[in-house]
């Protein structure tokens, strides 16, 4: 049994759709289908979700919103016009929107989750209402009919434990389940969002609360790349990778998942595979525990700007107990996270994402770590970017590091932080954002150019 995910790109249009119902037709295992809302048709199209977000903000602020309202519906009259569908789901859809608007919630964040999620949750019911129309056994099934029992942080859900023995049920019902990604419901019974990578995150719940064999995630790649091919120009795919790998991956700015999406499904051991849309034949990535590490130790190169450092300077500062606590007390009590701490023995940096940090969290911290810890100096600096080798085989295989300098010494990038893990599977450097695609081309060349 199967879980399958399609992303905005896969269900744009009427076109991307039959390619997805076609698809789904090709393997009774595919049980479980979990459908994002529609994407962008083309670079200059806007997507659906894009659209409700204009929609919430408009009514939100006038109480009102006619013409947002028609652009969603004729967004999805489109679709189902170019499918052959009758009317009645675009007028099933009109009144879901409708109802939503009219929905007297607590707070702003809860009515924006409401809209959002409509889009997800209207395209699952278009695709069902599809898949019957060709004769499929296929039915639309709510999160919250599922049990998909989450925590009530609007924009930020978490799933409850007790959700995956609700969604096990979902091997038992017949035909093919299409089910919105995206969002789940509160035990009070509040409709709340996944963050980043909601649908992602929804395709991996799943799978692991039906024990799937396999998830399969399906987007606008034959497979994931090496590298960015926006950066490098035609880098190798990727056959396989470990879930530490993927996880790592993502973290340093891969655009395939967002770095927490595929923890259900880890934790339990499932198989994911990504796979194109456009090209169902090809293999696509396989993201499996464990792989052979001998032929390729480093598995790919990523990166990801927008980090910022908090640097801390004190003489004997290793010797002063206590110091690496308040320090990070002091950033904790701002509601900030971190991201690396190297240390040496009179100074230390916190790089964290600098989005975090507004000029008055900023002046702060500054006048807390001052006057609290006495230091010498304290500064920040902005405008730092993270690159990051990732291999499970770089723990036993001499000279990673220094064909990874050599290599930035090579495109004359200057090297502000070094930082490894001590499971070494990753090693990351911290260098400015603007040299950072020279710094990704360089090390593809020194790790994957024969």
């Amino acid at each position: 049994m199967k879980v399958c995910k399609f992303g905005g790109t896969s269900l744009a249009s009427a076109e991307q759709i039959r390619k997805v119902g076609e698809i789904i037709a090709a393997d009774p295992e595919r049980k479980i289908v979990v459908v994002s809302a529609p994407g962008k048709r083309d670079k200059n199209d806007t997507k659906v979700t894009d659209l409700l977000i204009q929609l919430g903000t408009q009514f939100l602020a006038n109480g009102s919103a006619e013409d947002e309202l028609q652009a969603v519906i004729e967004r999805y009259r489109d679709i189902a016009k170019g499918l052959e569908l009758s009317d009645k789901i675009v007028d099933d859809i009109t009144a879901d929107l409708q109802e939503r608007l009219a929905t007297e919630v607590k707070s702003s964040e809860q009515f924006m989750d409401l809209m959002k999620a409509s889009g997800e949750d209207n395209n699952a019911k278009l695709v069902a209402f599809y898949l019957q129309s060709k004769g499929i056994e296929a039915q639309y099934v709510n999160p919250q009919d599922a049990g998909l029992l989450v925590s009530d942080e609007p924009g930020n859900a978490q799933v409850l434990p007790q959700a995956y023995d609700n969604l096990y049920e979902l091997r038992n019902r017949d035909g093919v389940v299409i089910f919105p990604g995206f969002f789940g419901y509160s035990p009070e019974g509040n409709l709340v969002t996944f963050p980043r990578g909601g649908s992602d995150i929804t395709g991996s719940i799943l799978a692991a609360g039906i024990d799937a064999d396999l998830y399969e995630n399906f987007t606008d790649v034959d497979s994931v790349y090496v590298a960015n091919p926006n950066v490098v120009d035609n880098p190798k795919e990727i056959k396989e990778l470990t879930y530490r790998e993927m996880r790592e991956l993502s973290y340093a700015g891969f655009s395939v998942f967002h770095d927490e999406a595929l923890i259900p499904a880890f934790r339990k051991g499932i198989p994911v595979c990504v796979k194109n849309t456009n090209n169902p034949s090809a293999p696509g990535t396989m993201i499996i525990a464990k792989r052979e590490y001998k032929s390729s130790p480093v598995i790919g190169i990523a990166s990801d700007g927008g980090f910022c450092t908090i640097y801390v300077r004190k003489y004997l500062m290793n010797r002063e107990i206590g110091f690496g606590r308040h320090l990070l007390e002091i950033i904790e009590d701002e509601g900030i996270s971190y991201e690396h701490i190297p240390s040496g023995i009179d100074d230390t940096s916190v790089i964290l994402k600098e989005d975090q940090l507004d000029d008055e969290k900023e002046l702060r911290i500054l006048d807390r770590i001052k006057n609290e810890l006495h230091v010498d100096d304290v500064h920040i600096e902005r405008g730092l970017a993270m690159v990051m080798i990732v291999g499970e085989g770089m723990k036993d295989t001499i000279g990673i590091s220094a064909g990874a300098t050599a290599a930035l010494a090579r495109a004359k990038v200057n090297i502000d932080m070094i930082n490894q893990g001590s499971s070494e599977v990753s090693m990351v450097f911290g260098i400015h954002e603007e040299q950072a695609d020279d710094a990704v081309r360089e090390l593809y060349n020194e790790f994957f150019t024969e």
